[in-house]
């Protein structure tokens, strides 16, 4: 028996042609080509990720970590999240986020509010400060992004590249339960 065909069944695919507890009609294990797309995009998201890093640092003397955190807040509604939602939004951890936070308050860039909704609850809200920092590297982070991605796409790839993005990062699905 083939190993693929082996998985696929064991999945719950096979001759009866079930897909419970599959996401898609493709459970297989992934072949070369495959593997080489996963891999591209792993080099590609590492190099554009230290190149616009390396932009910040060197301009503007900001990590990508911080530039994030303003990007989310001045996004947020009256500039402010919940410290748990900020979290989500950047991909960090609780504490990792803690400890970014508390170098960026200590910088100005952003200060902490109990909720006064939930005794237990902190809100992270932008300062004038960080407000102006971010409108200052906005300007290099958006040369960036344009060097390092827009500009190597045709506008059919990048259209194409936005919409399996968009299905990778699931946008298309529910939002996970929230962890307590």
């Amino acid at each position: 028996m083939d190993p693929g065909t082996a998985h696929e069944q064991s999945a719950g695919g096979g001759a009866d042609g079930g897909d419970a507890g599959r996401p898609s009609s493709r459970t297989h294990q992934p072949r070369t080509a495959e593997l080489a797309a996963w891999r591209s995009f792993l080099r590609a998201h590492a190099s554009v990720v230290r190149r616009l890093e390396a932009d910040l640092l060197r301009v503007h003397g900001l990590s990508l970590g911080v530039y994030d955190v303003l990007v989310q807040l001045v996004e947020a509604p009256d500039r402010r999240l919940r410290m748990t939602d900020l979290a989500d939004a950047v991909l960090l951890s609780r504490s990792g986020l803690t400890r970014l936070v508390d170098r960026m308050v200590r910088d100005g860039y952003v200060r902490r509010e109990p909720d006064p909704g939930d005794a237990r609850g902190v809100w992270a809200v932008l300062t004038p400060a960080g407000f102006e920092r971010l409108k200052t590297a906005s300007a290099t982070h958006l040369d960036g992004v344009g060097r390092y991605v827009v500009d190597r796409l045709e506008p059919d790839e990048l259209a194409s590249w936005g919409t399996a993005c968009s299905k990778i990062a699931g946008d298309d699905l529910p939002a996970p339960p929230a962890l307590s």
